[in-house]
């Protein structure tokens, strides 16, 4: 059990958390590794770590993303990334962080990251996309050895500062479902420094995806604002929105009197609403980055629940697992601890990312059944124990 679990009981109505079948849709495979793993993966390369115990360097991790600015946050990743340059080091950390998502109680993820920052160390682009197929094949397999069933996928992201988006919008759609029994990349994603590269910058990019009809989810709405969230719309033509909390902005909230309260959507907040597009939003890293810095700096300040109250396709989700020191199960007790949530709701959330999920609609269908027969399954242990 981590520190964080420790500090958190992760139960809910007396439901065990992390038996609870769930789906991550927006997790960073280079946000996802562990502490050794940085430190034994850093020493055979010869690459220098700031502290040289795990239990410091997971520490140090969180410290350094607590920075309130997304610029500084994905600072962090120069060390992630550049343990990640080989086919040793991308294998085992695609596979580790599959059986970490198992152990969660993860049965469908979507791995996302940037095939473009792996290559300092001779490998192509197409290569680096085989690596992360095989290490995520074998958590598969290795989870299933351990009695956890999980499905995995990657989505392919291009860097939206850099100029590569077309080429890696290509890369996608060559890997498009080549797993062998994990179906290998299902979507397409630009991630990194948000404000002053919206999707338009991409639109190649995109056209081309919506050409050969590859999903795409885009970063939008986390550093940047509304316009940034209509770009990832109607330029990128996204079907779920990276994060995209700032959509609050975008939510005009009246109390009258002290005993009357209104709400009015925006055209951009009532298009999202309107046409079911998932809002993947990942709570503590939008404390430490500060995307909610306008609401407030607490988990109880976050417009998580104002968007669930208002009817909109909300999903948890990590973001950056080490970075957040975090897992699915404990976001969704922070939740649940910060606005009363039960056991219904957390099914609720687990659904919207289901019918989310970059799958064929049968998958989808299969998916949610588990989901509900998952969650009956522990409320009703729950209530023999």
């Amino acid at each position: 059990m981590s520190k964080q679990e420790e500090e958190l009981a992760l139960t809910v109505e007396g439901v065990d958390v992390v038996t609870l079948p769930k789906v991550s849709l927006h997790d960073h495979l280079d946000g996802s590794l562990r502490p050794a793993t940085i430190l034994e993966l850093a020493e055979a390369e010869g690459i220098e770590v700031p502290v040289l115990s795990a239990d410091e360097l997971g520490a140090w991790f969180e410290a350094q993303s607590n920075a309130g600015s997304l610029v500084e946050y994905l600072k962090t990743f120069d060390l992630t990334c550049a343990v990640m340059q080989t086919h040793d080091g991308l294998t085992r950390v695609a596979r580790e962080s599959v059986l970490d998502l198992a152990a969660d109680g993860v049965i469908y993820g979507e791995l996302r990251w940037a095939p473009e920052q792996h290559l300092t160390r001779g490998l192509s682009l197409d290569e680096v996309v085989e690596c992360v197929q095989e290490g995520i094949e074998q958590g598969v397999e290795d989870a299933a050895a351990l009695g956890r069933e999980i499905d995995a996928r990657q989505i392919v992201t291009a860097m939206r500062h850099a100029d590569r988006s077309l080429e890696i919008a290509e890369l996608a759609i060559r890997h498009r479902n080549r797993g062998v029994f994990a179906g290998g990349v299902v979507g397409f994603d630009i991630a990194g420094a948000e404000a002053g590269f919206p999707a338009s910058k991409h639109r190649a990019a995109f056209d081309l995806l919506a050409t050969e009809l590859m999903p795409a989810t885009v970063h939008a709405g986390e550093a940047d604002g509304l316009e940034s969230i209509r770009s990832a719309l109607f330029d990128g033509r996204a079907l779920r929105l990276g994060h995209g909390v700032r959509l609050a902005e975008d939510v005009r909230v009246e109390t009258i009197e002290s005993e009357v309260t209104t709400v009015s959507l925006g055209e951009l907040a009532q298009w999202v609403k309107d046409r079911g597009i998932p809002l993947e939003l990942s709570p503590s890293s939008n404390l430490q980055t500060g995307a909610i810095a306008s609401w407030g700096s607490t988990m109880e300040a976050h417009p998580f629940d104002l968007f669930f109250q208002l009817g909109f396709a909300v999903t948890v989700n990590t973001d950056n697992r080490l970075q957040s020191a975090t897992t699915l199960s404990r976001e969704l007790t922070l939740l649940a601890d910060a606005f009363g949530y039960g056991v219904a709701d957390l099914e609720a959330f687990q659904l919207n990312a289901a019918i989310a999920a970059f799958l064929p609609l049968d998958e989808r269908e299969e998916l949610t059944e588990r989901i509900h027969d998952g969650f009956m399954d522990a409320v009703a242990a729950s209530r023999t124990r």
